[in-house]
């Protein structure tokens, strides 16, 4: 018999697990020939969600947990959930049930008779969520693609089922800053696309506010695409050109009609533009250099406080 191995992060997700564990046990025990396993990771929660998970582990074989020192964020549990799995195949899931277990028999056929190393969840629309943050998500697509050689499917979740290889090839991939989206996308692997419209919480708030989803995309850029700093390298040019033209031209004016160099305000004007270009290009190349540095420390992408559940009948 296969093993699916289902990781679930989980940050202050108490009023969702137990519904969580319902909805998708009841599907996987319809999967033919598959044993599921669940990998609840509690990423630093300070409300009831580790014990919950506990409770879920004792009452249910197959059912395990990872409970990390702090808050590492949600990459940190994937990338945990995905390094403690022992399955012949992997999902991850939200614990929110807006990846809808339902699709799992899919998703899983997809791979085992399609031929697919992956198949992955996108959504087609975005009902339910502020006109301005869909606005933003759509731009965000179109500009990540434009910018990077990796290419980012417009609505794609982190919902995704995939083989043991392509998850190994994912496990290689040990950086500090990381952005799964692209991740998934950069190893290759034949992936097949699942359409589902949005799917409201089943319960509790959304922990990604706007500013949070803004810090992430600015990640995800620079983590694939060098692009941005091109784009200072081309800004520093064409001022530099816009200068030397500016300056012949003044010299000219003034030989020609003299007395003519003057206007300080638009002087003063042409200056706070040019060093508001400055300091955007430098806080581009300063974005790239955190990224460096924060890398090259080798820290560990998430500590584990505590371990528990099916390994302890082992």
């Amino acid at each position: 018999m296969e093993r699916l191995s289902i990781i679930v992060p989980c940050y202050n997700e108490e009023a969702t697990v137990e519904t969580f564990f319902r909805a998708a046990s009841a599907v996987c025990r319809e999967l033919p020939g598959v044993e599921a396993e669940y990998i609840f990771v509690d990423d630093g929660s300070s409300d009831r969600t580790l014990d919950i998970v506990r409770g879920l582990a004792r009452k249910h074989p197959g059912v395990r947990w990872l409970s990390f020192s702090r808050n590492f964020g949600k990459e940190a549990a994937m990338f945990a959930g995905l390094e403690h799995a022992r399955g012949d195949y992997m999902a991850v899931m939200d614990v929110d049930l807006q990846d809808p277990p339902e699709l799992l028999p899919e998703l899983l056929e997809a791979v085992r008779e399609g031929g697919y190393d992956c198949a992955a969840v996108r959504r087609v629309d975005r009902k339910g969520e502020p006109p301005i943050r869909s606005w933003f998500a759509r731009q965000f697509y179109k500009v990540i693609n434009k910018m990077s050689r990796t290419e980012i499917v417009d609505g794609a979740r982190d919902f995704r089922l995939m083989t043991r290889q392509m998850v190994d090839a994912i496990l290689r991939l040990t950086e500090y800053n990381r952005f799964s989206k692209g991740i998934f996308s950069w190893v290759g692997f034949r992936t097949k696309w699942v359409e589902t419209v949005n799917v409201e919480r089943s319960g509790g708030e959304s922990k990604w506010s706007f500013f949070k989803l803004l810090l992430y995309a600015l990640d995800g850029i620079i983590a694939f695409s060098t692009a941005p700093l091109a784009i200072a390298s081309v800004l520093g040019l064409v001022f530099c050109a816009v200068a030397f033209f500016a300056i012949i031209f003044v010299i000219v004016r003034q030989l020609v009609w003299g007395g003519s160099a003057y206007g300080w305000p638009s002087l003063v004007c042409i200056i706070l533009l040019v060093t508001g270009i400055q300091l955007f290009c430098i806080g581009i190349v300063g974005q790239y250099l955190a990224k460096t540095y924060l890398e090259v420390k080798g820290r560990p992408i998430y500590i584990l406080r505590e371990q528990g559940g099916d390994h302890e009948r082992q």
